[in-house]
């Protein structure tokens, strides 16, 4: 499975020129570095992190992105590579995963019986994310190391999607990891691990440990 892994810095002035506010115009402003896909599922990954005057957008995709009209034209804007499968064959890795870590609460009626409209909570104590992360390693292909992890709360994101507002609550797990399958570990890195994949969450920055 060929994944292919981008990187774009853009300054801050042309985020604001083309009105990206929230983690839902970055889903569609980078839908345009894949012309003539309209109506397609999503397929990438994305992760966003400020920096001092710009920002830095990562990509990880199954197909190679083209750069975006509104990307400037400068060598270090905009890079992108295939990773070699041979990658993926260590056996321990350093990983940052921003996630959106959530538990479904169940809402009962007057007669004990549980609605269908249950909704998802984000979870906040450490030891509730810690084993979340550890259920999601275990389907993902990979154990993380207790004793390296950190965690860093980033607080609820707002966004607006046609209109409507919803928020997600992002969080930062970094640390090593053992992978223990590595088929599985290559699909994940490639699919994303955990829920809002499509707003920014879910991408594994990873690097041979």
């Amino acid at each position: 499975m060929t994944v292919y892994l981008t990187q774009a810095l853009i300054p801050a002035e042309v985020v604001a020129r083309i009105r990206v506010k929230d983690s839902y115009d970055w889903h569609q402003a980078v839908w345009r570095a894949f012309p003539g896909r309209d109506g397609e599922k999503r397929d990438f990954l994305t992760r966003v992190d400020q920096m001092d005057c710009h920002y830095r957008l990562l990509i990880v995709s199954p197909v190679q992105p083209t750069r975006p009209d509104w990307l400037p034209d400068e060598p270090d804007a905009w890079k992108t590579k295939p990773i070699p499968p041979n990658y993926f064959r260590h056996g321990h890795y350093r990983f940052q995963l921003r996630a959106n870590p959530t538990k479904k609460v169940t809402a009962f009626g007057p007669d004990g019986k549980p609605r269908k409209n249950s909704r998802r909570v984000p979870l906040v104590k450490r030891e509730d994310l810690v084993d979340w992360l550890k259920r999601k390693g275990e389907a993902a292909g990979f154990v993380p190391h207790a004793e390296s992890l950190r965690i860093l709360a980033g607080g609820r994101e707002v966004f607006t999607k046609q209109g409507a507002q919803g928020t997600h609550s992002s969080v930062d797990f970094e640390g090593v990891l053992t992978v223990t399958d590595r088929e599985t570990f290559h699909e994940a890195f490639g699919k994303g691990v955990g829920s809002a994949r499509a707003f920014g969450f879910g991408l594994l920055v990873i690097a041979p440990a």
